[in-house]
């Protein structure tokens, strides 16, 4: 794994407008970064990435059959108990789910074994930029001869989800899918928009509904605008804000689907990481942790990170080296208290700090997507940088 100096395309901004990549920037800094790449080898991908990320994303599911089964479980990660029964008949049901994304911590094989930091497993962005737009950044190096002939990319995401709405579709019997997010948010809508496009190359209808539009009708059935039943809905929008809304309670009794499934706020609680543990003791791709309040976080020392059970983007993270602390976030989170996981410090390249995100479809490893951040913890500031296989 190396980083890579690249010229940046002087015209990449017309080639985000007309790819519709409209958040690349964002307050004038830019989001997208292309002055770089990061370049790994074939055994890197197959080996040190994409086969953990199938291991790990296979015992976050053996710990969700375990955590609807024992509300000890679910009491721990703070989910309110009028969301349990929702959850347990999610998983029950077998509700697909459409994906998620692993965030992992490596620097190359001599390195180590790459570790898990957290699942994004409810409601991820830097989709678009992933599947898509670094894509056409390789395409267009290759037509250009700025990359070598040959170079490649661990990226089949589009045509993934696409098959994956196709599956769903199937299963569910319903001929499209309502999409929610709140519509100012530019991210969220250029990600939900993606999505969108997806679902109809997939051969399903796909509204888009604010979420604030989003209604309950006397029959206790999710419903849009024209106060039509919204069969199947993807939401961007957290199940622990659902959970904490006055709709929230009609989740379990509605006919709705939703993607991502109930049964998916069990994985995205960073709770989650101290119960992978104890399942998975000494696993090479997982760090120690442990909840705050669990004596046995002593064995962790004098260095580790804090992170709260609900959180993004960094928030209220906080990283105690040798006793002093490194690095913080401000932030909303943690009322409902916290995880302390041992310290698994993002590689350092040319003074950058590069996180791995490894995207699931389904359940299969489909691409990852790399971030850089100026300090140690990755923030919503954290810059996008495309990726290559060159070896």
């Amino acid at each position: 794994m190396r980083r890579l100096a690249c010229p940046e395309r002087p015209d990449w901004r017309a080639h985000a407008a007309r790819a519709g990549f409209h958040f690349h920037s964002f307050d004038g800094a830019p989001y997208w970064d292309e002055s770089a790449c990061y370049a790994f080898t074939l055994a890197e991908i197959e080996d040190d990435l994409e086969a953990p990320s199938r291991e790990l994303h296979a015992l976050c599911l053996a710990f969700v059959a375990r955590a609807v089964e024992d509300g000890a479980i679910l009491a721990s990660l703070k989910i309110p108990d009028h969301a349990w029964d929702a959850i347990r008949a999610s998983w029950r049901r077998r509700d697909p789910s459409l994906y998620g994304r692993l965030d992992l911590s490596y620097g190359g094989r001599d390195a180590g074994p790459a570790k898990l930091l957290e699942y994004n497993a409810d409601t991820p962005t830097a989709l678009y930029e992933s599947a898509v737009f670094q894509w056409l950044w390789l395409e267009d190096g290759l037509a250009r001869n700025r990359l070598p002939a040959g170079t490649d990319q661990f990226n089949s995401l589009h045509e993934r989800l696409i098959a994956r709405f196709a599956e769903i579709g199937a299963a569910t019997g319903s001929p499209g899918v309502a999409f929610a997010c709140v519509p100012d948010a530019p991210e969220d809508r250029g990600t939900v928009a993606y999505l969108q496009d997806c679902a109809l190359q997939a051969g399903l209808s796909a509204p888009f509904l604010p979420v604030e539009a989003i209604g309950l009708d006397s029959d206790g059935r999710f419903v849009d605008e024209a106060a039509r039943p919204i069969d199947t809905m993807f939401k961007l929008y957290p199940w622990e804000w659902m959970f904490a809304d006055a709709f929230g309670r009609a989740v379990g009794a509605s006919s709705t689907r939703f993607l991502e499934p109930p049964w998916k706020a069990v994985l995205s609680n960073k709770g989650m990481l101290a119960h992978l543990w104890a399942m998975a003791p000494g696993h090479p791709n997982l760090l120690p942790a442990f909840f705050e309040e669990d004596p046995a976080k002593a064995s962790l020392g004098t260095s580790f990170v804090k992170k709260p059970l609900y959180a993004r983007e960094g928030a209220n993270v906080l990283i105690v080296r040798d006793g002093a602390v490194a690095a913080s976030g401000d932030g909303p989170y943690g009322a409902e208290g916290f995880v302390r996981q041992g310290l698994g410090l993002l590689p350092c390249f040319h003074g950058r700090h590069a996180l791995v995100g490894s995207w699931i479809v389904g359940d299969a490893p489909a691409g990852i997507g790399l971030r850089e951040s100026d300090g140690m913890i990755t923030t919503d500031r954290a810059r996008f940088v495309p990726h290559v296989i060159d070896g």
